[in-house]
């Protein structure tokens, strides 16, 4: 299937997102701070890291902390993780009484083992009477909020559910469906299946069909929709270390909406010498210290998972790396970016490509007994709910 976009918009529901992108929550990544880094560069929906429902229910500090949003960040987008039709339920209608988002989205494909050792994330679906029901309530619940979902192709090759899930999610009335082309058991290893969304858009017609995995530039973006027809890409692993990634994104969809010209759109492409990555990473622990509420050696301990991203390919020197990788204030930052040549060109070909752990294929981890049946009968709910009240984000 090809597919030339018309016009760069995207519709989830009544939100209108000026570029059809959308920040994937990534657990430990997408807080504010990095969800704003990343609009200042672009433009799309910017998710939260995933939330677990009952954490929520319960107020835990840590959750509360995790769905805050900054007055700058509209619309503002949150994504639940859960079991159990009714505790989902209810951290819905709290997040839609409390006016704490206005895009609500469900997660159904997390592959790590604590998530669907419980029959969360990318096992949930396996449950066809389960997953109708969370999604039905939670649909309700919402009301005039958008609430959309995000979905692998299943567990394994063997065992996909990716079709039957979409279309009972249709048809409960979600705003959107967004797959990542991959199973659970290959979690990020190989490459994404992109057929498999071109497949789902072939089923889904009433409402958007987003596509995720493997987008490590903007023409991966594009090249993602002219092969599949969908409506939008997710964007994760690619942006680490990367936020003007968003940037490249709103030029090539804006090209290929024909607003400017492909000309254009390239030279708008960041090419960023090395003190323009020195600055977004500068910029990214101050907004971690006002996440922080002004603790600058929390900050600064979240910032150094987030080294070795901003420098792929660039020519930084072991010891300097070694030094930002423990760094504990921004003044010590300041001191050891004052040592680096911040005129040191873009490398090409050497910082693209993929980025995060890609890990290898394993057998995903599952409750006793859970393929044996499409139908929660039998279920130990009671077990599976303990999966509700992790707060960790994931």
């Amino acid at each position: 299937m090809s597919a030339t976009l018309t016009a760069p918009q995207l519709r989830i529901g009544p939100l209108a997102l000026d570029v059809p992108v959308v920040l994937a929550p990534m657990a430990g990544i997408t807080n504010t701070a990095f969800r704003r880094l990343c609009r200042e560069y672009g433009a799309g929906l910017y998710v939260s890291e995933m939330i677990t429902s009952r954490a929520l229910v319960e107020r835990t500090p840590a959750s509360l902390r995790l769905i805050k949003h900054h007055e700058s960040e509209t619309p503002r987008s949150i994504q639940l993780y859960g079991v159990d039709p009714a505790t989902v339920a209810e951290a819905v209608r709290f997040l839609v009484d409390q006016d704490l988002a206005d895009h609500i989205d469900l997660n159904f494909g997390c592959p790590v083992p604590k998530v669907t050792r419980k029959g969360g994330g990318s096992a949930l679906p396996w449950k066809t009477d389960l997953f109708r029901a969370i999604v039905e309530q939670a649909v309700r619940a919402a009301g005039a909020i958008p609430l959309t979902i995000k979905m692998r192709k299943g567990i394994d090759a063997d065992h996909l559910t990716y079709l039957e899930a979409a279309r009972a999610a249709e048809g409960a009335g979600v705003a959107a469906i967004a797959l990542h082309g991959r199973t659970a058991n290959e979690f990020y290893s190989g490459q994404a299946d992109w057929a498999s969304i071109a497949t789902l858009k072939e089923a889904i017609t009433s409402v958007p069909v987003l596509g995720n995995g493997d987008i490590w530039s903007a023409s991966d973006a594009i090249r993602m929709v002219r092969e599949t027809g969908c409506d939008g890409v997710v964007v994760g692993r690619g942006c680490l270390g990367r936020p003007w990634l968003f940037g490249d994104l709103a030029a090539a969809f804006r090209a290929e909406a024909g607003e400017i010209g492909w000309d254009e759109a390239f030279a708008a492409t960041a090419k960023p010498a090395l003190g323009f990555v020195m600055a977004a990473m500068r910029r990214h622990a101050e907004l971690l210290v006002e996440f922080f509420d002004g603790e600058e050696d929390r900050a600064c301990r979240d910032i150094r998972k987030h080294v070795a991203w901003y420098f792929k390919g660039y020519g930084v020197g072991g010891d300097t790396r070694r030094s930002l990788a423990m760094v504990e204030s921004l003044a010590q930052m300041d001191e050891i970016f004052a040592t680096m040549d911040a005129s040191l060109p873009y490398p090409g070909e050497d910082a693209e490509g993929p980025r995060g752990r890609a890990g290898s294929p394993k057998r995903t981890v599952l409750p006793d007994g859970w393929l044996t049946s499409r139908t929660s009968d039998g279920v130990d709910f009671g077990e599976l709910a303990e999966a509700e009240r992790d707060d960790s984000g994931g």
